[in-house]
């Protein structure tokens, strides 16, 4: 079915490819970020691991994981938030650089710390335990710089697909990189535990190194992240030469502080979750590292899947009504997994629920950019998901004090209930707002608009 045939009025430059041409968007800059996102990917793939595991090894509880974890996330959201902002004025691509920097500062430092203040430094700097297991499509505090790169380089119809595209990458790496968790299964007969985790978190620092390098080739035009008259078709956003106020419009600044409240709640519940799920599998279940490494590599390529449909998804049904639909299916499946009375059986349910939870992620990630004009994308990328940083930092802490003094599952319920608040909030918020490709199809055959 072609698009362009079906939708007449659906406003397809001349130039533009077609929705149905599977790579024909594909383009030199695009190689690269998949380099990155596969890059970071690899390493978030085995962290979120190893993380608690490690921990545990050397004799910490639910609370110290939650406090390192609370902590990593206070940088990160800071560091999003500074990048968002910045990368506008001074450039995306210096902003990934620094921060890939980071990433290596941060996963060298961790390997060689011996005091728990060090391991909550580098974790910090590192943003080292942020996204879990499966947090492929994540991107954490090079989210808002990367985000903005990846929507220059397509256009509108296209869009929601190359998200879509970038987390199946995402996550068939993260898949790969969840196999690297079992080398101290490997390794137990011919070197000490603690240091094969060790390894791995110098591989960590190494890998931030070669992010940084991915980063140099990408192109990045600065004339671009000017205001300018845009041609949003959905009237939700004027990007008129106004004034802004730290990058952003006020027609910007109305909708971002929606992102801002929906955000906030979907960053308690991803906080909840994360990492404090493979120490729930450890303690609920007794899983090691090789059955962890195990499971997690068949969940992460199970849930890459998702994402190839993304796009056509939210052109079927809508941007908004896919992330509701989905994200109501996965909370209630959260709540299923906790009745699960093997691992087995846990790791399915869960692998079930992120299947569906998956596919709103590029289509969130899409959407925000589909409605903020093209010169304030990282500034608004950077504000929307502070609120989600701050409050994941609070999530694993809070997480950790409810396994440790009250009951053991009640983070992953606390999180299916806050998932289906962000829901209701999701649709409430943005149900009237089209993006330009939905406002284009939507719009009528005699191209008048509508008021």
């Amino acid at each position: 079915m072609d698009l362009e045939q079906d939708h007449p009025a659906a406003g397809f430059p001349p130039t533009a490819p077609r929705y149905q041409d599977w790579i024909a968007w594909l383009n030199r800059d695009l190689i690269w970020l998949f380099v990155l996102r596969i890059l970071r990917s690899i390493s978030q793939g085995y962290l979120g691991i190893i993380l608690p595991l490690y921990l545990a090894a050397l004799g910490y509880g639910a609370v110290a994981l939650g406090t390192l974890l609370a902590a990593s996330a206070i940088v990160a959201a800071a560091v999003s938030t500074a990048a968002g902002i910045l990368a506008d004025r001074f450039g995306r691509r210096k902003l990934l650089v620094v921060i890939s920097l980071m990433a290596a500062v941060g996963g060298f430092g961790f390997a060689m710390a011996r005091s728990f203040t060090a391991l909550v430094i580098f974790a910090a700097v590192g943003s080292i335990g942020r996204g879990g297991a499966l947090a492929g499509g994540a991107w954490g505090p090079f989210f808002p710089a990367v985000q903005a790169l990846v929507a220059e380089h397509t256009d509108d119809f296209n869009r929601t697909r190359v998200f879509g595209a970038f987390s199946f990458v995402g996550v068939t790496a993260a898949a790969a990189g969840t196999l690297l968790a079992g080398l101290p299964a490997l390794l137990r007969h011919t070197a000490p535990e603690l240091l094969s985790y060790r390894i791995l978190f110098l591989l960590a620092g190494a890998l931030g190194l070669a992010m940084a390098l991915a980063v140099l080739p990408i192109a990045e035009n600065q004339a671009a992240n000017t205001p300018t008259r845009g041609n949003n078709l959905s009237g939700a956003i004027d990007p008129e030469d106004a004034p802004r106020r730290l990058g952003l419009s006020p027609q910007s600044w109305r909708l971002v502080m929606r992102f801002m409240i929906t955000n906030a709640t979907n960053g308690l519940a991803v906080g909840m979750l994360g990492p404090m799920v493979v120490y729930w599998f450890y303690r609920r279940y007794g899983a090691g590292p090789a059955q962890l490494a195990e499971v997690f590599f068949v969940l992460n390529l199970l849930s890459a899947l998702p994402y190839l449909i993304a796009g056509r998804v939210a052109l079927a049904f809508g941007s908004v009504r896919s992330v509701v639909i989905t994200r109501a299916v996965s909370a209630l499946l959260l709540f299923v997994v906790v009745l699960m009375p093997t691992f087995l059986w846990a790791a399915a349910i869960y692998g079930v629920r992120m299947l569906f939870n998956m596919i709103s992620i590029p289509v969130r990630q899409s959407y925000l950019m589909g409605v903020i004009p093209r010169a304030e994308r990282s500034s608004a990328s950077g504000f929307a998901n502070f609120p989600s940083q701050v409050m994941s930092a609070a999530g694993p802490y809070l997480a950790g004090v409810f396994m440790q003094h009250l009951y053991l599952s009640l983070p992953l319920e606390f999180a299916a209930a806050v998932q289906m608040l962000n829901t209701g909030l999701y649709w409430i918020f943005f149900r009237n707002i089209l993006p330009p490709e939905e406002a284009a199809i939507a719009a009528p055959p005699n191209g008048s608009a509508q008021a």
